[in-house]
């Protein structure tokens, strides 16, 4: 059980880098590999500024802003100097390699002796539960600072994805989607669609970078390597929500984001619970991936099929 709390608490965390694909994938068409660099990028920076002594929620804002940045620059790219936009993406993320770096000042930053927001939230277990106490969940028994931090998170994360949907109905948030949807019609209406797409690629990776910061508070530590396959992850995550809530709405699609990151790392974890040789989980995530893309094709097929019998 606890191996599963541990799962879907990960599952909570990395729901935000789902949902910053979302953003780019989905809102703009925007394939951004840049997040692979952005990740990292504020999982470095909020390491860095916390095992320098920084609170770490305003550490975690400043990875945030420092995702934002990058994003910006690959955003910058794409609509000034008409670079293709997988292109400007690994441009930026190839540079951000060297930037983590210099900021750690080494490939690994550890965070075990540093306060965390996970630190807080372990003290607020002991003043609510007390040290050490263990509840039974379903026959388990659990350890309560478990419970507290998956709860934190649950809410930290519905939080997070109800002001995500509140922003896509104001002014701005809905000339973003009208860029994405037809950039032509909107652009005839006198918005600035470079502006927007800009603008939503630093918000999809300020996202992303959030996640990486609150991923390494959550390990203990910050690693140089820690990006890699975590597009493929988010864009797993994306479409298998996509695929289980099969609706177009807004709000539903940023919860079935959600929704297919927990499932995602639920899946990884049984895997490895079952067997499965650590260096081949590369090779899992890609069949995951694969079965996520043809799988909504399948049911469709499925779907058509079943109402051309019932037509007959």
């Amino acid at each position: 059980m606890t191996l599963l709390i541990g799962s879907v608490i990960i599952g909570l965390i990395l729901s935000l880098l789902a949902l910053g694909i979302f953003i780019s994938f989905k809102i703009f068409d925007f394939p951004d590999i840049t997040v692979e660099g952005s990740f990292t990028f504020g999982a470095s920076v909020g390491a860095a500024l916390i095992a320098g002594g920084m609170n770490p929620l305003p550490a975690s804002l400043l990875a945030f802003a420092a995702g934002m940045l990058a994003g910006t620059l690959t955003g910058v790219i794409h609509t000034r100097f008409k670079i293709n936009p997988l292109l400007a993406g690994i441009l930026v993320m190839t540079a951000l390699y060297s930037v983590n770096l210099h900021v750690m000042g080494r490939s690994n930053v550890p965070l075990i002796n540093d306060t965390t927001i996970f630190t807080w939230i372990d003290q607020f277990s002991v003043w609510a539960s007390g040290k050490g106490t263990k509840l039974n969940v379903l026959g388990w028994m659990v350890p309560a600072k478990d419970l507290w931090t998956l709860l934190f998170c649950l809410f930290g994360v519905s939080f997070f994805s109800l002001v995500l949907w509140w922003f896509f109905k104001t002014n701005i948030g809905s000339a973003m989607r009208a860029t994405g949807d037809n950039s032509q019609m909107i652009r005839a209406l006198g918005v600035n669609t470079n502006g927007m797409i800009i603008f939503g690629i630093a918000l999809s990776n300020g996202v992303v970078a959030l996640a990486g910061a609150l991923l390494a508070q959550y390990q203990g530590f910050a690693d140089v390597q820690m990006g890699i396959g975590m597009m493929v992850w988010g864009l797993a995550s994306v479409i298998i929500g996509e695929a289980l809530i099969n609706d177009r709405s807004l709000g539903l699609l940023i919860f079935g984001a959600v929704v297919g990151s927990v499932l995602f790392r639920l899946l990884v974890a049984i895997a490895l619970r079952w067997g499965l040789n650590p260096n081949d989980l590369k090779i899992i995530t890609a069949l995951f991936v694969f079965i996520a893309l043809i799988l909504p094709g399948l049911l469709n097929k499925r779907h058509a099929l079943k109402g051309k019998k019932a037509h007959a």
